[in-house]
């Protein structure tokens, strides 16, 4: 059984929806991503086996300092504020689902060619 999004809910699509490890609608891009903390550098890592993008931060996961990073990375590889950033779903856990408000399609299609999806 498949749960879809209900407007005004909380309930939101399993990490491994069809959708894959991302979805842009209309200038909101929905990330699924398997955090690594602590890494010698941050980038992209790949995809991991459950369908997850893979992201590697170089920040520790002590006291939102990973969360914090990966924020901050994300917002970078968008092109939008940190204030567009936000981890919808796993804030305490490496698997998360973030939300990224105002990306456009063009930085939308480059990123997803970067993801080899």
């Amino acid at each position: 059984m498949t749960r879809t999004k209900v407007s005004g809910s909380a309930k939101n699509e399993p990490a491994t929806a069809a959708h894959g490890p991302f979805r842009w609608e209309q200038g909101v891009l929905t990330l699924q991503v398997h955090v690594h903390p602590g890494s010698r550098r941050t980038g992209w890592a790949g995809v991991d086996g459950a369908g997850s993008l893979r992201l590697r931060v170089a920040a520790p996961p002590l006291e939102g300092r990973a969360n914090r990073a990966c924020i901050a990375f994300l917002a970078g590889e968008a092109g939008v504020p940190a204030s567009q950033v936000s981890i919808l779903r796993g804030g305490g856990g490496r698997q998360k689902t973030i939300r990224i408000q105002g990306v456009p399609r063009e930085r939308f299609e480059q990123l997803r060619e970067q993801w080899g999806r």
